[in-house]
């Protein structure tokens, strides 16, 4: 009996989904194939009809709402509008917010695995570059390129501290203070360039 239409695609977003859950609680050395098709309900033989490895789906693990149109904000009470006028801000905003960080399970991708990539092979670097890239497209608008470049790591670099620290007082003043420091560079940079070319 065949398949309704639109099982495959269901099942290739469960296998991401679990993927995304597990590498963002474990890290991606530490989570092996059999785990992501387990935690997705499936068997491990029908990993390889889907993807060639497990660096492969780590690129589609990566999807966030910076590259995936159809990715629905998972941080409660949080919302982005990508059309919205001021969207950059809310971004900011939604990224270093407290629900991100606390929903370790519906990170993005590029807070809890910049080290795992750092070791891994070049298409799990491509996919972590292309999502960078895609953070920074967004987030540019009419900013400069280098302006966009700084906010980005700004709200992946202090997620990332932030994460790795005991003191939840110090996590939060941290996470508020790449916040501030994020939209004065956004206030900033529609009144001047970040760098400017000297004439």
């Amino acid at each position: 009996m065949p398949y309704p239409p639109g099982h495959r695609d269901e099942v290739r977003t469960r296998i991401v989904e679990s993927a995304r859950k597990l590498f963002n609680r474990s890290g991606f050395d530490n989570v092996s194939v059999d785990q992501i098709m387990a935690d997705a309900g499936l068997t491990r033989g029908g990993f390889y009809s889907y993807f060639e490895s497990k660096s492969d789906l780590y690129a589609e693990a990566l999807a966030c709402f910076f590259t995936d149109p159809g990715w629905k904000s998972r941080w409660k009470g949080i919302d982005v509008d990508l059309n919205a006028a001021e969207v950059v801000p809310q971004i900011v905003r939604a990224y270093l917010s407290p629900q991100h960080f606390e929903d370790v399970d519906n990170s993005c991708p590029m807070v809890a695995l910049p080290t795992d990539v750092a070791r891994a092979g070049k298409t799990a670097k491509q996919a972590f570059e292309k999502a960078f890239k895609a953070m920074v497209e967004v987030l540019a608008g009419d900013a400069p390129q280098a302006t966009a470049q700084a906010i980005a790591t700004l709200c992946i670099g202090g997620m990332v501290v932030a994460r790795a620290l005991d003191d939840r007082s110090l996590a939060d003043d941290l996470r508020e203070a790449c916040t501030t420091i994020a939209l004065q560079l956004i206030r900033d940079s529609a009144l001047k360039p970040l760098f400017s070319n000297p004439a």
